[in-house]
């Protein structure tokens, strides 16, 4: 068994028992609101019952326990930060499913498609609430109130940067001339910025002072992930990964390795701009030509070299946080677990 597995079957009982501890609930008015949040999360179906349905990696959660060990801390004292953690990430899923049209999530129909946009949108907002009452409970814990206090500026801060990579995210389906930076701009919000919170937060717990390099290493970790899933969406093989390979190509979604194929000056870069800006839809018999123009172009490659150098950084700046050597190993092991999960 790999380091990621054995701590994984360590820690994950323990992560979904306080979540599933925050989210009970007595009022039987209110028993319907809880239970579309436990539908969300995969612990129960449309009517209630419990189901063991798909719940996503639980990446977050378990990288703030797995930091809080390198720092020199005890996983079971960060339990209620990694719950934290995971319930935001799982509140903007809710609503980026929204505001995304997104029918299906974890091949389950998505929250709004059964239960109607106003109720999940407040489902998601009882979730955001429940969040910052998860991390309170560190006060149980007894982390020092001056953590706590940190940790809840960790979080509120996390989830401005969240809201601001969702709003460049939409702002970029109705834009041609979305450029690198600013596809960079809005990963480091949409999916670095929590990753990298959930690196720092284990710090926080444990007392460590190499917080800087934590949050390094999960933004840079945050960054590859998010480049390696947009490999995933075009090159990726969906009976492996679950996810689309014509999707992003359909919703002329601007990820990273397009973005870099539209930028190139050649008769294959006219070609695909052209896909891209016409008003007339992309069709699937299109998608395998336009997947052979980002090709041609070097955008795959360039696209995985990045992913590769971002993957780097965090590993070195783990490196400069002089953890625990056991949990530093299992940490390396996640990133090189994460970049190249296409082979």
């Amino acid at each position: 068994m790999n380091p990621i597995e054995a701590f994984s079957r360590e820690w994950l009982p323990a992560i979904e028992a306080e979540m599933q501890a925050l989210l009970r609930n007595d009022i039987p008015a209110l028993r319907p609101m809880y239970g579309m949040m436990r539908y969300h999360l995969g612990w129960e179906d449309q009517e209630g019952r419990p189901e063991n349905a798909p719940k996503g990696k639980r990446l977050r959660p378990l990288l703030t326990l797995m930091t809080t060990r390198a720092a020199g801390g005890d996983p079971d004292q960060a339990l209620p930060a990694a719950a934290a953690v995971e319930l935001i990430h799982n509140f903007s899923l809710i609503h980026d499913d929204i505001e995304d049209r997104s029918r299906t999530r974890r091949h389950r129909p998505t929250l709004w498609t059964w239960a109607g946009e106003p109720q999940a949108i407040n489902t998601g907002d009882a979730m955001f609430v429940l969040a910052h009452l998860a991390m309170l409970r560190l006060r149980q814990q007894d982390v020092p109130p001056s953590c706590v206090l940190d940790a809840m500026e960790v979080l509120d801060e996390t989830c401005l940067r969240l809201t601001q990579g969702q709003f460049l995210d939409m702002d970029f389906e109705t834009r041609s001339d979305v450029t690198l930076e600013e596809y960079m701009l809005m990963i480091s919000g949409k999916t670095a910025a929590l990753i990298a919170a959930s690196a720092v937060l284990g710090a926080i717990v444990a007392g460590d002072p190499q917080v800087d390099a934590y949050r390094t290493f999960g933004y840079e970790l945050g960054i590859s992930f998010q480049i390696e899933d947009d490999l995933l969406g075009i090159w990726g093989e969906e009976a492996l990964t679950g996810k689309s390979t014509t999707s992003d190509i359909l919703t002329r979604k601007k990820t990273l390795p397009v973005l870099y194929a539209l930028a190139q000056s050649s008769p294959e870069g006219e070609a695909l701009r052209a896909y891209y800006r016409r008003n007339t839809p992309i069709v699937p018999d299109e998608v395998p030509h336009i997947t052979q123009l980002l090709e041609a172009l070097g955008a795959r490659e360039f696209a995985a070299q990045e992913g590769r150098r971002h993957a780097e950084a965090a590993l070195a700046a783990l490196t400069k946080t002089e953890g625990d050597p056991d949990a530093i190993r299992t940490l390396t092991a996640l990133v090189q677990g994460l970049v190249g999960r296409r082979w």
